[in-house]
């Protein structure tokens, strides 16, 4: 009892300055809301979205041409970079430093055993010898390896003699530039027959004197072959010379700068998800595909139309939220999703100004689907012409084709045309057939006479007839004037 007498008048003291304090509070609200404006002041500035620093193809999404804000967005997908590990690494690549001694070929067959993956392939193979960037690309990713893109590489050349100066050298390195003649080398895996390539930039960047070694830069075609240009470059100065080291320092858009990883790192990383559970070493080594694409063009689909692209629909104007300037005919464009996910690579069919200025069309055709399908839910058929289809066709007055029978109501037949079904002649009218009649006469003569057209029709498919059995016996005696006599034997 002693013990709360004592403690009873602290408590109190407590809850006396708690008061104050929260009276102090209310008279410091008081006066902030006299002396204070508390407004909403009307502006014309909208609020600006900085958006320079999200990842890959979500990079400056609000420097893009808006065509609508409006649509549902849908609980499906994933960002790339927070997808599942299992999708994360299945839709990944890596920019391997390739060592020296070892092929391209037993370098990917190594990283799929290593991440247990199905399907591994590279942009482009290395010589034995070569070492740097190498991308190598995981299942889905495989579908983009780019082996067609530009290449950089870092070469060390030695002359078989002291050349007349360094300026010879750099007039001879500047002479190799543009479209070249080269073959293959002795040892090649390639067919050694003479290729026409393009050198874009060179730069010397040392030569030593005293040993006639010589460094230098080259940026050039894919399928370019360095130890021919080093042997041309030797011949130019005429003294002859070699290569006798070269490394990869860019492929593609990835540089030898931009997360290049080792073996030993993927061998690593991968221990420790087996036996850690650990993730964080796997995502550092493996980047999303998204990555592969970041110089693209670029057009944003709604969600609704996500999967009707991953089934091989055609990119129309009416499913496109976004899209970026400068956008060319026939340039090779990437389609996403508001996730920032690859849908695929299209060819554009329509110019950034023509998508500003038109309402409906197809504005892109599919060149590579990248995304599975059925990731985001389907959403077509979902209309009232469509739904009206599927009643009839479970109530039996359509056959399971969609295609009309004899229970097909009239009023069906008059209204609804479905241009992707194809004509069935066993279920055509006399009607039906009596307006082909017409439309063929008007398209062949444009006669107004029955009775002319008939006949004229008649004897044209006749002649057609006759040219088509005339064009097969052709093609039947040259292919048996072709074919070799045989020979009897001799006695």
């Amino acid at each position: 009892m002693g013990d709360i007498e004592m403690t009873s008048p602290v408590k109190k003291e407590k809850k006396k300055k708690r008061i104050k304090v929260e009276a102090e509070d209310e008279e410091n609200l008081g006066e902030l809301q006299r002396t204070g404006n508390f407004l909403i002041a009307p502006s014309q500035k909208v609020p600006t979205l900085d958006t320079s620093k999200w990842p890959l193809l979500l990079k400056n999404f609000d420097h893009l041409n808006v065509r609508t804000n409006h649509y549902t967005p849908l609980p499906f997908g994933a960002s790339p970079l927070n997808r599942d590990i299992k999708d994360y690494v299945s839709s990944g690549f890596l920019n391997i430093d390739k060592p020296s001694n070892p092929s391209s070929h037993e370098v990917v067959a190594w990283l799929k055993r290593i991440l247990k993956v199905q399907k591994t392939g590279h942009s482009g193979t290395l010589d034995p010898k070569v070492t740097g960037c190498l991308i190598v690309c995981i299942d889905r990713a495989t579908r983009l390896s780019q082996q067609s893109a530009g290449k950089e590489y870092v070469a060390v050349f030695k002359l078989h003699a002291a050349a007349e100066s360094l300026t010879k050298i750099h007039q001879g390195l500047e002479k190799l530039r543009g479209a070249l003649f080269q073959r293959p080398p002795l040892i090649s895996a390639v067919k050694r027959q003479l290729r026409v390539r393009s050198v874009y930039d060179s730069k010397l960047l040392d030569f030593d004197v005293n040993r006639n070694l010589g460094v230098f830069w080259v940026s050039c075609e894919a399928g370019s072959y360095i130890r021919t240009m080093c042997v041309h470059l030797g011949l130019m100065l005429g003294v002859g010379g070699h290569m006798t080291e070269l490394r990869r320092v860019r492929s593609g858009i990835q540089s030898e700068k931009e997360s290049m990883v080792t073996m030993h790192d993927v061998m690593d990383a991968q221990y420790m998800y087996d036996h850690h559970k650990d993730e964080s070493m796997l995502r550092r080594v493996i980047q999303p595909l998204e990555g592969l694409l970041v110089g693209h063009k670029r057009i944003f689909m709604k969600d609704s139309s996500v999967n009707a692209v991953c089934y091989g629909a055609k990119i129309m104007l009416p499913g496109v939220l976004r899209y970026e300037d400068g956008i060319e005919l026939n340039q090779e464009i990437v389609i996403c999703t508001t996730k920032g996910e690859a849908i695929a690579l299209a060819i554009a069919l329509m110019t950034t100004a023509t998508m500003a200025s038109c309402d409906h069309g197809v504005c892109a055709k599919i060149k590579r689907v990248i995304m599975e399908r059925d990731v985001y839910p389907r959403k077509w058929g979902l209309g009232p012409k469509a739904s009206a289809k599927k009643a009839l066709v479970a109530a039996g007055k359509l056959d399971k084709y969609g295609r009309p029978n004899e229970n097909t109501p009239k009023e069906f037949l008059t209204s609804y045309v479905d241009y992707s079904a194809r004509p069935d002649p066993s279920c055509s009218n006399g009607a039906d057939a009596a307006e082909d009649v017409q439309k063929k006469r008007k398209l062949s003569i444009g006669s107004t006479t029955s009775a002319a057209a008939d006949t004229t029709l008649d004897t044209s498919q006749t002649d057609l007839g006759e040219k088509k059995q005339k064009k097969r016996r052709k093609n039947v005696m040259r292919k048996l004037l072709r074919r070799p006599q045989k020979r009897l034997p001799r006695r």
